[in-house]
């Protein structure tokens, strides 16, 4: 399986039926095709779509139907398209039960850099501030080192997107959930062991017990 898939299987069973959920563009918007279609759960993008869908099959792309990154997705029956301030309504009125986003660090107290390398060009800063701060839920979804070199960091180098700290950080290793007592080592990825989770993370885990392995299966349907 591709650390990808990995990332995106597990992103999905955290998300619980029924809810209203904003996918960050990359990565994250992968994880709706890992969830049960009957689960109800709803898909939101910052640049205005409230029913998203997973990319279609090549050849049936629609070049008006984008996601915040540009790439083309599809929508589900039902969905809607808003305009970008009512979008930004939802997000900054708390009517989100969860983002996924992808990082480029997180430390050792949940604080999420995502949005700039000082130095390289950068469009803008899109949604991200508005959502670290908005939604209830805060996942971030990304491979655990780039280049070799950790992504969970003592503290970050780069500018932070917020100053609230995240809820769940999955990756292609590991999933970590950052606490008052530090970044606590919940689940490890099938076949990897909590050694090789340590040693490609700079920052303090704390580990209690044995670490399970993650269930990658699809995420329930709702009752």
């Amino acid at each position: 399986m591709k650390p990808e898939e990995i990332i995106q299987r597990r992103v999905a069973r955290e998300l619980k039926p029924n809810s209203l959920v904003n996918l960050g563009i990359g990565l994250p918007t992968g994880v709706a095709r890992y969830i049960d279609e009957h689960a109800n759960v709803l898909f939101e993008s910052e640049n205005g779509i409230v029913g998203l869908a997973a990319k279609p099959p090549e050849g049936m792309d629609d070049p008006d139907l984008t996601d915040a990154g540009g790439g083309t997705v599809s929508a589900v029956p039902g969905a809607a398209t808003i305009d970008s301030a009512y979008s930004f309504g939802l997000i900054r009125g708390g009517h989100l039960d969860a983002t996924v986003l992808g990082a480029l660090e997180v430390d050792e107290n949940g604080l999420l850099a995502n949005w700039v390398v000082p130095g390289k060009m950068v469009p803008g800063m899109g949604g991200a501030m508005d959502l670290v701060t908005g939604a209830r839920r805060v996942i971030v979804a990304m491979n655990h080192t780039a280049k070799g070199a950790p992504k969970i960091v003592p503290k970050c180098t780069l500018p932070l997107t917020s100053i609230r700290r995240i809820s769940l950080i999955v990756t292609d290793l590991a999933v970590i959930e950052p606490t008052d007592e530090g970044l606590v080592l919940r689940e490890r990825a099938p076949g990897v062991t909590v050694e090789q989770i340590v040693a490609a993370t700079s920052a303090k885990l704390v580990i209690k017990g044995d670490v399970p392995e993650m269930d990658l299966g699809v995420a329930a349907a709702a009752a």
